[in-house]
């Protein structure tokens, strides 16, 4: 066996390696199972970064945002805000070799700030898996002849028209097939008043259960069996996603919806609604701010140039989401050619584009129409699976972190059946009571206002916990995590961690986003997403809903903060228990123990030094602020 602190694990001929967290070293503390290979690591934090939000997310928030008008804003926010978050998520991450909550032993006042995360995590958990059934549930579908969204069934009325047809629509009241078949035969989503309440399509049910059992064989073993799959998760997409580019470029019209993409809209640059989209789905694009990548940098040797790796994945990153701009942008472009259209007036919405849009371009192609859409709908579901693989790998390591006696086949077992149960929801029709204005309806409903409509209204909830339980959650979250890392811990010592990792030195650029350009910029999109905030058109009860999982998962902070000040001394002041509830736990450092012992001795030497200056706190920022610029 080797000695801890060594690039991985190994152990003697015919022995089963350990599971996490459950090799002792000599002075009793506990050895993280590492990954088998550097190249795993990466690849698996590419199959977890390069997922929904590069192909799915990414095209429709451009598309509602203006195109080229969204693009300028979200590449200055991942140089920004994004580069520099997700390089520091992986410095402490593998610095601490902890999981997404223990890694606020930096600061136990802070410790909420995990849980919080974590608990947002649930919640993409459940809705991650129901898209990614619906893409099976196509993918499937793909294999029939003709594709069964091409043409329209009889029961679907005289207001269907072919999504084969290659011609322009004059009724604009009329919807494709490939519309149908989404909302009638997928979803079962019926303008109806038929007594009862939806159950959930037996064939989505079924697609969902095998997502499941895919994401729950893939983390079996832990990371041994996840950073195997992930040569194929992270790999194989590109190659369809090539294919597919190659394919679009071909298209007739294809260049409009391209330049549509890349020319800017220099007056759209001042609108705050463009930059808060560029900050959440940097979020979405990078998985920043929800504990995975501190998660997937914790089973790192100590020693792992990680600044390659971040700078690789995050470039990586931002070329999936323009590649899959052009593919898509490249479709919409040869649906308005086709259809007569403007592709400033197709505004899509992320379903519709993702299973109407494709769908109804690919049944216009004039040749390999089942290729190509088996082709799109594998890729999406290996892009969906690397994502979600990750999240429930976060998810086991917190658990596990916390209770490390579990067997890990038992978490992921557990962790399964509750996003099962959480996919059911979003999968299944729902009767809600809903307003309807004249006008607004398909048909009068009993010429009344108010009615009960059979509708998706799982995905009324999915909108709903996205934007109130995940993205205000994730931007309220990272500014405190920010904050917890940054000056809390400080910059300053990140850089000596920094050194000890790497031996190398951080530069401005780092220490200067660190400390106040990433936060300045969070915080001023936090406001205004407050200060323009407008409800969903969803029934109020379903609004205060969003609000109460809001409240919970930002309640975190304060009760774990309360729990940290509770165990510190009796006898001390309430703001000696929060400077003392601020500081790093004791047992902080590196896993290694000879490594954390030098750790230790170093940074008690500089605060001696600081100690000796007798400093004022007004001076001692004054200090940080100069040791962001001048490192020494």
């Amino acid at each position: 066996m080797t000695t801890a602190g060594s690039t991985q694990l190994t152990t003697s001929a015919g022995e089963a390696p350990p599971e996490l967290n459950t090799l002792p070293q000599p002075d009793g503390t506990l050895v993280r199972e590492k990954w088998g290979r550097g190249i795993e690591f990466l690849l698996s934090c590419v199959a977890l970064s390069v997922g929904f939000g590069n192909v799915w997310r990414f095209p429709y928030t451009a598309m509602q945002n203006g195109g080229g008008a969204f693009l300028i804003p979200y590449l200055v926010v991942l140089f920004l805000v994004g580069r520099p978050l997700y390089y520091l998520e992986m410095v402490m991450g593998q610095f601490s070799s902890r999981g997404c909550i223990k890694v606020y032993d930096v600061a136990p006042l802070m410790r909420g700030v995990g849980v919080g995360q974590t608990l947002a995590l649930l919640l993409i958990l459940g809705y991650y898996a129901a898209v990614l059934s619906i893409a099976v549930r196509y993918f499937v579908a793909s294999f029939g002849t003709p594709l069964p969204w091409a043409r329209c069934e009889p029961e679907w009325g005289a207001g269907c028209v072919d999504s084969e047809f290659k011609g322009r629509v004059q009724n604009a009241s009329f919807q494709t097939s490939a519309e149908f078949f989404f909302n009638r035969t997928v979803l079962h989503n019926y303008w109806t008043v038929d007594e009862g309440i939806g159950v959930p399509d037996w064939k989505l049910a079924l697609c969902l259960l095998f997502c499941w059992i895919c994401i729950t064989l893939i983390l079996i073993r832990g990371i041994r069996s996840s950073g195997k799959a992930s040569y194929f998760l992270a790999i194989f997409p590109y190659l369809i996603l090539l294919v597919l580019l190659i394919r679009t470029c071909t298209l007739e019209g294809a260049d409009q919806g391209i330049l549509y993409l890349m020319k800017p809209q220099w007056e759209k640059l001042l609108d705050v609604q463009v930059w808060y989209a560029a900050v959440t789905q940097c979020f979405f694009s990078l998985t920043i701010s929800l504990g995975s990548v501190i998660v997937f940098a914790s089973y790192n040797s100590f020693n792992n140039n990680i600044y390659r790796d971040a700078m690789i994945i995050s470039w990586l990153d931002t070329f999936t989401s323009i590649v899959s701009g052009i593919v898509v942008f490249g479709i919409v472009g040869n649906i308005a050619h086709i259809t007569g259209n403007r592709v400033e007036t197709m505004q899509l919405q992320g379903p519709q584009l993702t299973f109407i849009t494709y769908p109804d371009a690919i049944a216009k192609f004039d040749a390999a129409q089942n290729v190509f859409a088996v082709l799109f709908f594998l890729m999406f579901f290996l892009l969906g699976l690397g994502s979600n693989t990750g999240i429930v790998t976060t998810l086991v390591t917190a658990v596990r972190d916390r209770f490390p006696q579990l067997a890990n086949w038992k978490v992921v077992t557990a962790i399964a059946i509750y996003g099962f149960g959480c996919g059911l929801v979003y999968i299944t029709p729902v009767r809600l009571r809903c307003f309807l204005r004249w006008g607004k309806s398909p048909r009068r409903l009993k010429n009344k206002p108010w009615t009960n409509v059979l509708f998706q209204g799982g995905l009324h909830v999915l909108d709903v916990v996205d934007k109130y339980g995940v993205t205000l959650t994730t931007l309220t979250l990272v500014m405190l995590e920010i904050v917890t890392f940054c000056w809390l811990y400080g910059v300053e010592q990140i850089a000596h961690d920094i050194r000890l990792m790497l031996g190398r030195r951080t530069g401005v650029f780092w220490r200067v986003c660190w400390s106040f350009v990433t936060l300045a910029i969070i915080i001023i999109i936090w406001l205004f997403s407050f200060i323009q905030y407008r409800p969903l058109p969803v029934p109020l009860g379903m609004t205060v809903f969003g609000w109460c999982l809001y409240g919970f998962v930002m309640v975190q902070v304060i009760v774990w903060a309360v729990d940290a000040l509770s165990k510190q001394g009796t006898e001390q002041r309430f703001v000696d228990k929060i400077k003392s509830a601020s500081r790093p736990a004791s047992d902080w450092g590196p896993e290694d123990s000879a490594v954390r012992l030098r750790y230790h001795a170093d940074r008690s030497k500089r605060h001696e030094e600081y100690a000796a200056q007798s400093v004022g706190i007004g001076k001692n920022v004054v200090r940080k602020i100069v040791n962001t610029f001048c490192q020494k």
